[in-house]
């Protein structure tokens, strides 16, 4: 598995944090487990290392799939 290490500030974990808990959100209650939990948060922070671009696809897709989107 590869390694990836950043510094992000408040703001970015702040929004880092509120996609997070947007894609859990959107899961079934019965997929709510701590292995899709942890993918989850692989891919925030796999597309966050990739560039905004990739982060804002990855926002819009929440919002997509969201209940309150």
């Amino acid at each position: 598995m590869q390694q990836c290490s950043a510094v992000y500030d408040p703001e970015e974990l702040s929004v880092l944090g509120s996609l997070y808990d947007g894609a859990v959100t959107a899961l079934p209650p019965s997929m709510r487990n701590p292995e899709n939990r942890t993918a989850i948060a692989k891919l925030i922070l796999e597309r966050t290392a990739a560039g905004e671009a990739q982060l804002a696809c990855l926002t819009n897709l929440l919002i997509a799939i969201s209940p309150k989107g």
